[in-house]
């Protein structure tokens, strides 16, 4: 309990989902391995031990992509349901056309896109894609997170290049991004 609190700010805990061996400074710790710095041991795929609205700030840096899609789809819904209205979550994924989506075994089908982003969004969902609300289908989403603005991880030898270069590139070239970054925020 100690190391809850000491990690705690204003009340809100800051998780590091997935860390690892690499927890983020100033973050709870938290795997499915007890990892040397895990504090927490827990399986994402079950309701996670944090009460409503206790959290104030998740990373979840390369951990989203070790998931299906209706696995992901209750990860966010925990997400949602932990943090603090406010609240936000910064999620990193190996980007969908890159080599780095594939490579590693673990991961799993489909790989992440922009687009997925925008079912997290419950108006869009209702609007574009009701199948997926928890209000029509009992496996749906039930988070409402704002749309977020996205990033991208650029191959070093993109990013060294000028600014109408580099969106060529993220356009046309497969390995021009080779991650997806976007903070979410719990409306």
């Amino acid at each position: 309990m100690e190391a809850l609190q000491a990690i705690a700010t204003d009340q809100l805990l800051k998780l590091d989902l997935g860390c690892g061996k690499t927890k983020k400074a100033g973050f709870l710790g938290v795997d499915r391995r007890p990892y040397e710095g895990v504090d927490v041991v827990a399986d994402l795929l079950e309701p996670w031990p944090w009460g409503d609205g206790t959290v104030g700030e998740i990373h979840a840096s390369h951990v989203i992509e070790h998931f299906t899609g209706l696995q992901r789809v209750h990860i966010m819904n925990e997400m949602y349901r932990v943090l603090a209205k406010g609240g936000t979550a910064f999620i990193a994924t190996p980007y969908w056309c890159s080599n780095r989506a594939y490579g590693d075994f673990t991961h799993q089908w489909p790989p992440v896109s922009e687009m997925w982003f925008y079912y997290l969004r419950r108006e869009w969902r209702l609007a574009n894609a009701p199948d997926t609300d928890i209000s029509i289908n009992p496996e749906g989403f039930s988070c409402d997170f704002e749309c977020p603005t996205y990033s991208y991880g650029v191959h070093p030898q993109i990013l060294s290049r000028h600014g109408e270069a580099q969106q060529w590139a993220l356009t046309f070239y497969k390995e021009a991004a080779q991650d997806l970054m976007a903070t979410v925020t719990k409306l």
